[in-house]
């Protein structure tokens, strides 16, 4: 079955035909980095994530670009909370990021531009627009002339005389309400940030003057938010790429005047297929930074773990609305159970010396036959990760079926459980299936028995609070502790 996506350029879901048969560039629109990462944006980063693992498995050669936004108004407002500086605060929650992706199992991406040390390749951009004659400058800043481009709107499905404006930056120089900065003349005014700043911040002008500008035909200045992705994406992929991926939100403007100056500066597709995931919702809304409802990834991961995390970021497809509550992360939760333990019980199995060359199961059989088949129709119905997982929970169920209602066990067929589980479970949906950095786990056991022993000490001795605590200290290191009338058991 070919691969099909969901098109934003075009509206329709379509077959997914790279330009070069054998590899596929994807970019991915990156965070602003002046906020704790929430899980809005990890919704993002998993599904991209799984997004490229299943473009590998399929045999394509992926290149994946990501960039992190380093220079912005929002960062400047966050001097004096995380940084004397600009450039202070946006080193910060990069650090950030790029510990919350790895806590959550991201593969990594081929590289991760930032716009502070691509300038130069911005500048030449801006220069090759307006001696094209699709920019302007005014008082020392640069604007994209959004009627010069004939296509103008056709992502968003809307024409420039229904824009009326974009943003509020001297309006005043621009010829139309529509036309937007490629390049802001000076630097970052108080007023710029002043909807934007926390309690405990820099006072503003003292924020203002730590901005960072740089020097350029025009004088000086920093660069306009969407012109530095198309810089980016040119620079480290190709000026036509297959794939651009980010979040709903920034179809329009963002998106949207990147295909106007990326087609008007080299006269090619700047993407051929463009996918939005969808923003995570809570009581209604979205999930985000600016609203304050968001849970950061960092105390996501802690409390929930990353597997139970990204089952229930999988939950959805991209494309589909997500909402985060007790209610769903609960459903992950059971879900993850599931699968953990469906995956426990065929190694299990396999490794049971009641397993056996000539034991057949057919049903056990055909039922891992069916889940690869379902799991790989799932994915390349655009990359659909929850009908994708409910095929690894039907493995799951025919696992169990067969482990308890046999005395000897079908090796063969369990051995390809197994198999599914780490390639499809841990190798494209992330989870750690088969996860052999987990140290080792006999060694562990011995650990927890140790402190379970400690523990039962406690108690007789009357020290419940004592008790109590080693029990949650073991949960946080991600042991489940069970007490039973014939004494604590555990799984890690």
């Amino acid at each position: 079955m070919t691969l099909r996506v969901t098109n934003t350029l075009t509206g329709e879901t379509e077959p997914f035909e790279p330009r070069d048969p054998d590899s596929v560039l994807l970019y991915y629109c990156g965070l602003t980095t002046s906020d704790p990462p929430h899980l809005g944006h990890a919704r993002g980063w998993v599904h991209v994530d799984v997004m490229c693992r299943w473009l590998d498995w399929l045999g394509y050669d992926v290149r994946h670009v990501e960039n992190f936004t380093d220079v912005n108004e929002k960062i400047v407002a966050r001097v004096g909370e995380n940084g004397d500086s600009e450039a202070e605060v946006a080193r910060h929650y990069v650090r950030q990021v790029i510990e919350d992706m790895r806590s959550l199992n991201l593969d990594r991406a081929e590289v991760y531009p930032r716009v502070s040390e691509h300038v130069p390749e911005i500048i030449d951009l801006v220069e090759r627009l307006l001696e094209q004659g699709h920019a302007y400058e005014a008082n020392g800043s640069v604007y994209f002339d959004v009627t010069s481009f004939e296509d103008y709107g056709k992502l968003s499905n809307q024409s420039v005389e229904d824009i009326e404006s974009q943003g509020e930056e001297s309006a005043g120089e621009k010829r139309h309400p529509a036309d937007f900065a490629l390049w802001k003349a000076g630097g970052v005014a108080p007023e710029d940030i002043a909807e934007h700043q926390h309690p405990g911040a820099a006072p503003a002008e003292e924020a203002c003057a730590t901005a960072q500008t740089w020097d350029s035909p025009w004088g000086e200045g920093r660069p306009g938010w969407h012109i530095e992705c198309s810089a980016m994406s040119m620079t480290h992929l190709d000026e036509s790429i297959d794939i651009h991926v980010g979040g709903q939100d920034l179809v329009f403007p963002h998106h949207e005047n990147e295909v106007a100056q990326s087609e008007a500066a080299t006269g090619e597709q700047f993407a051929k297929y463009w996918l939005h995931v969808r923003l995570l919702e809570t009581d209604d809304e979205k999930m985000s930074s600016s609203l304050g409802n968001y849970f950061t990834v960092g105390d996501a991961v802690e409390e929930f773990g990353p597997d139970v995390l990204r089952t229930f970021l999988l939950s959805t497809a991209y494309t589909s609305r997500a909402t985060y509550s007790d209610e769903t992360i609960a459903e992950a939760r059971e879900r993850w159970d599931r699968l953990s333990r469906g995956y426990e019980r065929a190694v299990a199995a396999c490794d049971d010396v009641d397993a056996y060359a000539k034991v057949t199961d057919e049903a056990l059989r055909n039922a891992v036959d069916a889940a690869r088949d379902d799991f790989e129709a799932a994915m390349n119905d655009d990359f659909n990760t929850r009908e994708a997982t409910t095929a690894l929970l039907d493995l799951t169920a025919a696992v169990n079926t067969h482990v308890d209602g046999h005395d000897e066990y079908d090796y063969r067929g369990l051995r390809r459980a197994v198999e599914t589980y780490e390639e499809f479970g841990g190798g494209v949906l992330g989870l750690s299936f088969g996860d052999e950095d987990g140290g080792d786990v006999s060694l562990a056991g011995d650990v927890v028995d140790l402190v379970l022993e400690l523990r039962e000490q406690e108690r007789e001795a009357g020290n419940y609070d004592r008790a109590d605590d080693l029990r949650d200290e073991l949960e946080a290191l991600g042991v489940e502790v069970q007490d039973t009338d014939d004494g604590p058991t555990y799984r890690i």
